[in-house]
């Protein structure tokens, strides 16, 4: 079940010993995971105090990439405390301008923002990914993308052959990674993981949350997560004109495009089922209205020639009333 927005008994304490025990404490956000997010107020200032507890969290990723980033030129929140043991931390705040709402709310900026972020990991892919992060490659991918057979088929009611589906997956995704993987990839990057920070120009504008879980990976994965978003639809000519940015600002080839398709329907079809593991496991049903969306992109990266093999699979194993249907309450 989610954690109730309580802050933690702790964190009065750890804000007097940094300075911040005049500030008020008010509830910002959770997220899928364990950690919890709130705003800490004094006068004239603000901070964000995120509670990672162990042994669920460990917030000493999320230290590592934040330097690293910043160390690089990007934005990423300050650290202005730490108490590991109780897995709280102090970090700088990057506002309430998301760039989620921005783009919904005024479409017309929607080619200028997403321009922006490519040119974000254009800049991140220029640099060699920082120490200790594990790789994310075929084995990874095809542990995850398991989650739908083990648990969007039953969530659903479906029974599935699950030994051909990861033989689908193996063909498919093998050549994706024979080219391996070489740049850091944050792995949760889509639009709401995305502040607009005032007074900042190029790439640093952009402040980057929710990268505590990066990996050393392809540089098509995080360009797809943020382009073909599980939370808002990106306008197909956006999407398109993005993807010819990045591949003309690295020098990429057609490889790259097909390993973009490819890593998308790993990434739609694990989505599709950590979505049921959230709703059937963790109590949190909220995550089924996007399945429609999921199942949407999921179906056009399918159409892909290099996906001939998942393809066939899915349109013997999931009828399309296994696909909408179940979620028709939900969207």
């Amino acid at each position: 079940m989610a954690a109730p927005m309580i802050p933690p008994a702790a964190a009065p304490a750890f804000l007097a010993a940094a300075g911040w025990g005049d500030a008020e404490i008010r509830p910002l956000a959770g997220d899928a995971s364990f950690r919890r997010y709130f705003r800490v107020v004094a006068p004239g200032r603000t901070a964000v105090l995120m509670d990672a507890p162990p042994p669920h969290e460990d917030p000493r990723p999320f230290i590592h990439v934040a330097e690293y980033l910043t160390g690089i030129g990007l934005a990423a929140p300050a650290i202005l405390a730490r108490d590991l043991d109780r897995g709280l931390l102090l970090i700088e705040d990057f506002g309430d301008v998301r760039m989620r709402e921005t783009v919904d709310s005024n479409i017309a900026r929607e080619t200028e923002l997403y321009s922006g972020i490519v040119d974000v990991l254009v800049e991140l892919h220029r640099h060699a990914p920082p120490a200790g992060l594990k790789p994310h490659g075929l084995d990874a991918w095809l542990d995850e993308v398991m989650l739908f057979p083990d648990w969007y088929a039953p969530a659903v009611g479906l029974e599935v052959d699950r030994d051909g589906f990861a033989t689908a997956w193996r063909a498919a995704l093998a050549p994706i990674d024979a080219m391996g993987q070489s740049v850091t990839e944050l792995r949760d990057f889509h639009a709401e993981n995305v502040m607009l920070i005032p007074g900042r120009s190029g790439p640093a504008r952009f402040g980057l949350l929710d990268f505590q879980d990066a990996l050393i990976g392809h540089p098509a994965y995080d360009l797809v997560s943020m382009l073909e978003d599980a939370r808002r639809d990106v306008t197909p000519a956006v999407e398109r004109a993005m993807l010819d940015r990045y591949m003309a600002l690295t020098g990429q080839g057609p490889a790259f495009e097909t390993a973009y398709w490819a890593l998308g329907a790993q990434r739609n079809t694990r989505i599709l089922g950590v979505f049921c593991r959230l709703w059937k496991r963790d109590g949190k049903p909220g995550y089924r209205r996007f399945q429609p969306r999921m199942w949407g992109l999921l179906e056009r990266d399918l159409a892909h020639p290099a996906l001939a093999p998942v393809a066939d699979w899915f349109a013997a194993n999931v009828p399309a009333a296994y696909r909408l249907q179940p979620w028709a309450d939900a969207a």
